[in-house]
């Protein structure tokens, strides 16, 4: 159960980071690319943390 709480908890991390740090392409019309990039929204830091929050208890709980 560690195990799989560590690997969701990094997965969510990497996630949100993803999300706050890679552009998304927009438009793409012909010679037209428009990409944005909007930093660190309400979701990624939600991703973020809940990613720390599962790694936190994941190191908390022993058995």
């Amino acid at each position: 159960m560690r195990t799989i709480t560590v690997v969701v908890g990094l997965v969510l991390i990497a996630l949100g980071l993803y999300q706050a740090f890679v552009p998304q392409q927009v438009v793409d019309f012909g010679p037209l690319e428009v990409s944005a990039k909007e930093g660190l929204t309400t979701e990624s830091l939600v991703l973020i943390g809940l990613g720390v929050l599962a790694l936190v208890v994941s190191f908390l709980k022993r058995k």
